[in-house]
């Protein structure tokens, strides 16, 4: 029983198990590979759903439940383990009940989620979270700011285009989501080109239009997503260097400290050859 504890206690058997089922459903993206050996690899993925329950279950006994549920990560890992479970439903039930209720197969799209333990073993993952976190607090204003002002645009597109091009501006909606892929620059020349090629509006309307979308890039695409990022970036980074210079005020005062013993040793040494 302590051998089975240990097992499922130790992190290198959690990533293990987490590599093998990420295998398993790589695999079963082959059709051909999928067709020879769907029933072995349904069992295997099942019993990883399994035993990642029975490691929650020796976890949550040998920390306490408390202890246990207290860290963020741990909360992480039992939500993943618990969207993974609703396949297992298909083996519980009788099979006359889930050929009436085909739909809980979708649920087996929820096994996916177990992949996302992968990032506990990142590399100071703890330290990329926390400065992801100091920068969504820096840039929180300017997000909105952004989002406010596409907002603002969409409505005032959809009114000048509604009946122009109704599938990019037919609503504030659809109105916010062209909006939207302008302002992110990739093929954002398109929208204004298909404009011009329908023949709904005059030569003048075309220019004014083009120029429209050509300033809406400029302020959205290129000068507003520059802002966003460079706060953001800049927030991570601020971040980054408080560490290092919390680390290196430490080091300072560990060779201060240092420096204060060699002065005594010193100060003592020459007492005693005054005396001798």
């Amino acid at each position: 029983m302590t051998f089975i504890r240990n097992l499922f206690l130790n992190d290198k058997n959690i990533l293990l198990l987490i590599c093998i089922n990420a295998i398993i459903i790589f695999l079963q993206g082959f059709p051909t590979i999928n067709a020879k050996w769907h029933h072995s690899f349904i069992i295997v993925d099942d019993l990883i759903s399994v035993l990642f329950v029975i490691e929650v279950i020796f976890k949550t006994r040998h920390f306490g439940f408390k202890e246990y549920i207290s860290s963020g990560w741990n909360k992480f890992d039992v939500l993943l383990i618990a969207l993974s479970l609703p396949p297992l439903l298909l083996h519980i039930l009788p099979v006359e009940a889930t050929s009436n209720i085909g739909f809980l197969l979708v649920f087996r799209v929820f096994r996916v989620f177990k992949f996302f333990r992968f990032i506990h073993f990142f590399p100071q993952v703890e330290s990329i979270f926390s400065s992801i976190r100091q920068a969504m607090k820096a840039s929180v204003m300017v997000l909105i700011g952004f989002f406010v002002f596409i907002f603002i645009m969409s409505i005032l597109s959809c009114y000048f285009y509604q009946h122009i091009s109704p599938e990019h501006f037919g609503d504030p909606i659809i109105s916010y989501y062209s909006m939207f892929k302008v302002f992110t620059i990739e093929g954002w020349n398109n929208i204004p080109d298909e404009m011009v090629k329908n023949g709904k509006m005059g030569y003048y309307a075309c220019f004014f239009t083009k120029l429209y979308f050509i300033l809406l890039l400029v302020f959205g695409g290129i000068i507003g997503l520059s802002i966003v990022n460079s706060i953001f970036v800049d927030a991570m980074v601020s971040d980054n260097n408080d560490e290092l210079e919390a680390q290196v005020g430490l080091i300072q005062e560990d060779m201060k400290e240092m420096q204060d013993k060699l002065d005594n040793i010193m100060l003592m040494l020459k007492q005693n050859t005054k005396r001798e």
